[in-house]
């Protein structure tokens, strides 16, 4: 059984709220500030939490407090309610954080680092956050992800937590942020939503109800948006935010068992993956190979192409690019540098996977990786596919002046004699 979990977001998601919601499911607000003044910023806040009601029902709201600014030089005060991406990233590699919740939360970063800078028209790297760099912010951000750890959450096939989410509501009106007044949804959570392709929908309320930081969140560690994945739910966690609004401002985080690591299709687990597409008519065959290695070396799952017809009856190629949703935009890269597209289609697709693992086999001639595949029935593995390495065979086959199918036999034949 793995432990998954799902956010219910029916007045949305913000940073403050996902940290309530953890705490509200036992994570200790002493363990959080242990492992959060490894960033370097005890000096800075204070964390505690609450329990509040929200129209009669009872939640968890998470303060954080900034010290007050006259225990800081001017110059201090003004730094710590803005940084750039690369300082993060070094509070982050420097605290000696749990190894998921150093990944997850360097990622959440990073997404919300492009997308701002996509937003503004700037490098990565040169985002200046506000807001998003402030101290809450960032103690929301890494703190959730030390709650998901604490508690359990399986991880996928991408090392990502097992969470799955509602969608969205949009919200509506304006709000007063570091550039001035903005419509809601910001253009932040606008770029994130597009760069995941997330599911939203109106629920008629007009205020901020899904936050930068909440976005990034969201988008940056859900598996899959839509409905509650096959579960036991053994908790739920309740979390919310500062606004109240005409329903109970509360984010839901059902805490479960599932029983294998993601969803369960007719086939296999499903998984989000995105369809990456360009025609091209004008691009050397030599430059479409090298644009093939690029992107697969950059980690995309497959590429291929097809021939079609174009316009002007001229011949051209589909290229097309599999990948995982947060690898989008080092693809998108690719293609627009290495080719002379203008304009690559992008969509998000699920796709039902088995569970594989590599095995070792021993013949006459050597060693030979083996891929063996397999779906869960009733906690039993069945095996579904045996492949032998390509490459492995190849290079035996090679070397002992055999046919590569030769090789290829030998290799399945060692591995069934083993599992028979």
């Amino acid at each position: 059984m793995s432990r998954v979990a799902y956010l219910q977001c029916p007045t949305g998601i913000s940073g403050d709220m996902c940290l309530g919601a953890v705490i509200s499911l036992g994570v200790p607000v002493e363990y959080l500030v242990d492992k959060l003044n490894g960033l370097g910023i005890a000096q800075e806040y204070k964390l505690w939490a609450e329990l509040v009601l929200r129209h009669g029902q009872q939640a968890t709201q998470a303060h954080v407090d900034l010290l007050d600014a006259h225990h800081h030089h001017h110059e201090e005060h003004n730094h710590i309610h803005g940084r750039h991406l690369p300082e993060i990233e070094k509070m982050i590699l420097q605290a000696e954080l749990p190894a998921r919740v150093e990944a997850w939360s360097l990622e959440i970063f990073r997404q919300l680092a492009i997308a701002e800078g996509a937003v503004h028209g700037i490098a990565p790297s040169k985002v200046h956050f506000h807001e998003v760099g402030a101290v809450d912010a960032i103690v929301d951000i890494v703190g959730t992800c030390l709650g998901l750890d604490w508690l359990g959450i399986a991880s996928n096939q991408q090392g990502l937590p097992l969470l799955y989410c509602s969608p969205l509501p949009t919200g509506g009106g304006v709000v007063k942020a570091a550039h001035g007044q903005m419509t809601v949804p910001v253009p932040a959570v606008l770029k994130l939503w597009e760069m995941r392709g997330c599911p939203v929908y109106s629920n008629g309320i007009a205020k901020e109800l899904v936050t930068p930081t909440g976005a990034a969140i969201a988008t940056t560690l859900v598996t899959d948006f839509g409905e509650p994945p096959p579960m036991k739910i053994s908790k739920i966690g309740l979390g919310t935010g500062c606004l109240n609004l005409p329903i109970p401002n509360i984010l839901r985080l059902w805490l479960g068992e599932s029983s294998d690591n993601s969803q369960v299709g007719s086939i296999g687990n499903l998984e989000t993956i995105s369809v990456l597409e360009t025609q091209l008519d004008d691009l050397s065959p030599q430059a479409i190979g090298y644009v093939l290695e690029a992107l697969l070396a950059t980690g995309a799952l497959d590429v291929f192409t097809q021939s079609i017809g174009m316009k002007k009856s001229r011949p051209g190629i589909l290229l097309t690019v599999i990948c995982y949703p947060e690898d989008i935009s080092k693809c998108e890269t690719i293609l627009f540098q290495e080719t002379t597209t203008l304009g690559i289609r992008r969509s998000n697709q699920q796709r039902g996977i088995l569970s594989r693992e590599m095995q070792v086999v021993e013949t006459e001639y050597g060693s030979i990786g083996v891929k063996v595949a397999w779906r869960l029935e009733r906690q039993e593995k069945v095996i579904m596919n045996v492949q032998p390495e390509y490459e492995d065979c190849a290079d035996l086959a090679r070397k002992y002046s055999l046919p590569w199918q030769e090789m290829q036999r030998l290799a399945l034949q060692s591995w069934y004699s083993q599992h028979n």
